[in-house]
């Protein structure tokens, strides 16, 4: 039986791959999510079949657990889904630091020693499995405060921050050697408040703009959590499958901080958000006037054009309006105007929210490209249509330096001939300043809904 729980959980692990494979395309990320789910399925009865004595309890949990999955995954919207991942991660960190406690109060059922005679090296790793656990439960709390807006987007600082992350973090490694030589169950718990404060600490001072890099970077945690759990339970495929989530995650965080112009390491350690340019910062726009347009205005334009490029953001998002958006498009071409569509690494609140919207309205997919190839094509084009976003376009990134986002790469949306905005109001972004383009000559307005602003370029159009 053992062996044959070995090539399950092989089996399982070879199909967890296979499925972050599938994601790295639209176009296979369906067989992507099939085979997590069926690698998933055979994890959970290869354990229920071996490992666990009691499986009554387990299957009562797996049905109350699946039920709320069921309702939450029924009723949530996608603008939601960011928090609802960030509220998820929270979770695995949390049952990361409930199994290292049940593997210290009770080690001879996980075969690590006795009560006060645990091996050093499960200690270590228990140690390191919680404490990452516990800072990617109280992170990913804060992470899904300031998505959900309970808790301002603007960055929270602190006088000396750097030095105090920097101190908790080396009497964290002094409470860890502390337990490997005492085994003290103050230590245990010592370890785990600590890494709790550590996790606060390390969200709170990163501003809103930035959140997207920190939901990846929390996910790697909650995998390097399930890891370090996994080496303590001797569980092959769990240590499998947190490196999988792990150096996925960060790999992820890598590519949107290059994408960024922000550095890996600050957002390891925390509180990159607040460097880049100190508090709100930039200039002030107040007496400045922009222009606003209708419309059928824009549908005139755009129906005129040889070129348009349609910039998506979170606003959009908000209004369900990527269906219209893709009418539009359609609209467009046949009237033989060359549509393409433009995705910021960080647009929206997620890593890929943009193009997962895009792909539910079906958007062809050769028609979206990423920021680095699209970005050359802004200068000529005639028109750029940018719905629902706003600091992945503003110019401040470029050349002041006093903004919170100088250093982020943006889209050159205020290279095209004309600039249609659409947004609900001339209110800033996540991260809390103004856009000078609201104010350029070549750019128009269209203030309102996105989905109704859309709807009324559509009509305009026939």
């Amino acid at each position: 039986m053992e062996t044959l729980s070995a090539f399950a959980y092989l089996a399982s692990g070879i199909l967890f791959i296979f499925a972050l494979r599938g994601l790295s395309h639209p176009t296979s990320a369906q067989n992507g999510v099939l085979c997590g789910m069926v690698g998933m399925a055979i994890a959970i009865v290869t354990t229920l079949l071996v490992a666990v004595q009691s499986p009554w309890i387990i299957l009562l949990g797996l049905a109350i657990g699946g039920g709320i999955g069921t309702v939450i995954a029924q009723k949530i919207s996608m603008t939601a889904l960011p928090q609802l991942v960030a509220a998820f991660h929270s979770l695995v960190g949390l049952a990361a630091v409930l199994v290292a406690g049940s593997a210290y109060y009770d080690p001879e059922t996980y075969g690590i020693g006795f009560r006060g005679e645990i091996s050093i090296g499960s200690l270590v790793e228990m140690s390191l499995g919680a404490a990452i656990g516990a800072i990617t439960f109280t992170g990913s709390c804060i992470a899904f405060g300031k998505l959900q807006g309970i808790i301002p987007g603007k960055p929270i600082t602190y006088a000396n921050q750097h030095i105090i992350n920097a101190g908790l973090g080396g009497f964290l490694v002094f409470l860890i050697i502390m337990l490997c030589a005492t085994q003290a169950p103050t230590f245990f718990w010592a370890i785990v408040a600590l890494s709790m404060i550590l996790g606060i600490l390390i969200i709170i001072p990163i501003g809103g703009a930035d959140m997207p890099v920190i939901v990846s970077m929390l996910n790697s945690y909650s995998g390097w959590a399930a890891a370090g759990i996994g080496f303590t339970l001797q569980n092959d495929l769990l240590i499998i499958t947190g490196a999988l989530v792990g150096s996925s995650g960060a790999i992820l965080s890598y590519i949107m901080c290059k994408g960024m112009n922000r550095s890996f390491l600050s957002v390891v350690l925390g509180g990159f958000g607040a460097e880049a340019g100190g508090a709100a910062g930039g200039a002030d726009y107040s007496d400045k006037q922009p222009k606003i347009g209708a419309p059928e205005d824009a549908a005139f334009i755009m129906k005129n054009a040889s070129k348009v490029i349609i910039v998506p953001g979170y606003g959009m998002a908000v209004s369900q309006a990527q269906h219209v958006l893709r009418e539009m498009a359609d609209a467009l071409k046949h009237e033989g105007v060359e549509v393409k569509y433009a995705i910021h690494p960080v647009a929206g609140r997620m890593p890929g929210h943009m193009n997962v919207l895009l792909a539910e309205a079906n958007v062809p997919y050769d028609e979206v490209f990423e920021l680095e190839d699209i970005n050359r094509e802004f200068g000529q084009a005639d028109v750029a249509f940018v719905i629902g976003a706003n600091d992945i376009t503003n110019p401040a990134a470029k050349n002041d330096s006093s903004s919170p986002i100088y250093g982020m790469p943006i889209l050159d949306v205020e290279k095209a001939k004309t600039v249609f905005f659409i947004k609900r109001s001339l209110g800033s972004g996540y991260a809390g300043i103004d856009n000078p383009l609201f104010y350029s000559d070549n750019t128009y307005m269209l203030l309102g809904d996105a989905k109704k602003v859309t709807e009324s370029v559509v009509k305009g159009m026939e």
